[in-house]
């Protein structure tokens, strides 16, 4: 018997796991990638609302940037307990009802009058939040071994930029077309339309999804077995399997730091990409809108293809850290040349691309080697460690906008903590460790 005969069964099965996995694919991602694009949404269209609203509230850079800043300690203090209990009761209650209860209060911010009332309701929307985005990591190691693992989450998170594709044009729709319509501002009305499709997913939720592989009736018998025998191969590869494992491994809490480093990109990003625009020279607010589409339509390529190619060759570091650098040229850009419209935008492709391209790469060094609880503690734990640079991101640029009048400064600082990421993961994260 030639080598070509034993070559044969094994494409084939492999084939056949393709078949499977695709299945699973088109039954769970499109749920979990439209609810991520209205959980970014709901985040991040503050930066639009900022356009009219500082002006019709009088509030200053500083407290704008407290505000979104804010999201993130409610987000902070709850997401470990929000976690563990997503893994315990299951993630199609737990998931649906962050999602409702973050669509109610993202509308109640269209409520707000005063700077307190601005900070309160922005860090209830990061409490309503809290344990979403890595309850939906750590759903997806319950249907994906590893190793196929870095496309899901780029999948998922292509959910970023094609809310800024979407996003984009829209606020800029609603901050033209529906101001002072019943009575109401556009950057009211922004809040009150991008809430419904949260809501509405919530009860897509709870519908829709299973919790785990073995009670997903759309399975075969044997589907079922298969899967769970692919995913529990990978047991062997982690390290941690308990939540104190976790709490007192020097590793999760590198990961955290290094998660906060893009962070700070991330969100620079998202609160403050309308405000590079309008700097550059675009005063209309939908063509600064439509502006947006470019860099995150260029993003949501690059992100696909940077996974694909991460799964492909089973290479972790590099593929955070290539979009790092990328990312820190793209800041660098737009602090230097920030009044030209055609070089901001340069600046801003660079850097979305980069800092999109990076963050789902990013969460395969964890899942690499966390498993049972310590997995749902520990995603949970280096993402809200990770996400203080949502807090600390825009609160400094804001405040170093209010004092020097220009964002140049904090875009260098954003460009520095970058650099600092992409340094500890070559310098202190082993390859051997996630390269599986």
């Amino acid at each position: 018997m030639s080598s070509a005969d034993y070559a044969m069964p094994e494409a084939s099965a492999i084939m056949t796991q393709d078949v499977l996995y695709r299945k699973i694919g088109w039954r769970l991602m499109p749920i979990l990638f439209a609810s991520y694009i209205a959980a970014y949404l709901d985040r991040v269209n503050v930066g639009f609302a900022k356009l009219e609203m500082l002006g019709d509230l009088k509030f200053s850079n500083a407290v704008y940037g407290l505000g979104a800043g804010i999201f993130f300690i409610g987000y902070f203090l709850f997401e470990v307990p929000s976690n563990l209990i997503l893994h315990q009761i299951g993630a199609r209650v737990w998931i649906s009802r962050l999602l409702v209860t973050w669509g109610i209060v993202s509308a109640c911010t269209a409520l707000v009058r005063t700077p307190w009332e601005f900070y309160s309701v922005r860090f209830l929307l990061g409490v309503a939040e809290s344990g979403f985005f890595p309850g939906m990591v750590l759903y997806l190691t319950y249907w994906f071994p590893s190793h196929r693992r870095a496309k899901m989450v780029a999948l998922l998170m292509a959910g970023i930029p094609v809310s800024g594709v979407i996003g984009g044009p829209m606020g800029g729709y609603i901050l033209h077309r529906l101001a002072h319509s019943h009575g109401l501002a556009g950057w009211q009305w922004l809040f009150l339309v991008e809430a419904v499709p949260a809501v509405a997913l919530g009860l897509v939720v709870f519908l829709r999804l299973d919790d785990r592989v073995m009670a997903a009736r759309w399975l075969s018998e044997e589907e079922k077995r298969r899967i769970a025998a692919e995913i529990s191969a990978d047991a062997p590869a982690k390290t941690h399997h308990t939540i104190r494992s976790v709490f007192t491994s020097p590793r999760v809490w590198l990961l955290g730091a290094i998660y906060f480093g893009i962070e700070m990109g991330s969100y620079a990003i998202g609160f403050w990409l309308p405000t590079i625009i309008r700097r550059s020279g675009v005063r209309n607010a939908f063509d600064i809108g439509l502006l947006t589409m470019a860099p995150y339509g260029l993003a949501l390529i690059a992100m696909i293809l940077v996974g694909r190619h991460a799964d492909k060759t089973r290479e972790r570091r590099w593929h955070v850290v290539a979009p790092c650098f990328i990312a820190v040229v793209g800041f660098l850009v737009c602090a230097a040349f920030g009044a030209n419209t055609a070089m901001a935008m340069l600046g801003l492709i660079l850097a979305v691309v980069g800092v999109i391209s990076a963050l789902p790469m990013f969460f395969s060094l964890p899942t690499s080697f966390l498993g049972g609880a310590a997995a749902a503690a520990g995603i949970a734990l280096v993402n809200c460690t990770g996400n203080l640079g949502g807090f600390i991101s825009p609160t400094l640029i804001g405040v170093l906008t209010t004092h020097t009048g220009s964002l140049e400064s904090g875009l260098l600082l954003v460009a520095g903590c970058m650099t600092a990421s992409s340094i500890l993961i070559l310098a202190l994260i082993p390859a051997k460790l996630v390269n599986h």
